[in-house]
């Protein structure tokens, strides 16, 4: 039985790769395995579409889901006009927009998730303000 050996540990430098070009594209299971499906893959779907029209619920499924996904719900955009208020007053805004049906439930939620991303950078700003503040009447006494 042959004992294997892990390289020297200076063998391999940080950034440095044993294999600089990588895999060869192309040369993997799953290539290959496309590669041998690739010629027959027209008599495949036939047969599946074929058993689908035959009432087999599993090829329908299976074509229904790969051929045609289902539809994801797009909500068009609208027009808000946000009050010149604290970010409080604009939250409840958008609320209330949601709750009156001007706005999407999704959309309502992003402007929320956005107005409390504001806030937090609003309040990240304002303390280091305070600090540089701080730290300048503290240098400024003797």
């Amino acid at each position: 039985m042959a004992i294997r050996r892990k390289p020297p540990a200076a063998a391999w430098k940080p950034g440095q790769s044993g294999n600089p070009k990588g895999r060869t594209p192309g040369t993997g299971e799953v290539a290959k395995l496309r590669a041998a499906l690739a010629d027959a893959l027209p008599a495949v779907l036939d047969t599946v579409k074929a058993k689908a029209l035959d009432g087999d619920m599993s090829a329908a499924r299976l074509l229904l889901e790969r051929v045609l996904p289902p539809l994801k719900a797009i909500e068009p955009s609208q027009p808000l006009t946000l009050p010149d208020g604290t970010l409080t007053e604009q939250g409840r805004a958008v609320l209330a927009s949601v709750a009156a049906g001007e706005l999407g439930p999704a959309q309502g939620a992003q402007l929320v998730a956005a107005i409390g991303t504001l806030a937090r950078v609003t309040e990240v700003d304002e303390l280091a303000a305070r600090v540089a503040a701080l730290e300048e009447k503290h240098h400024a006494q003797p």
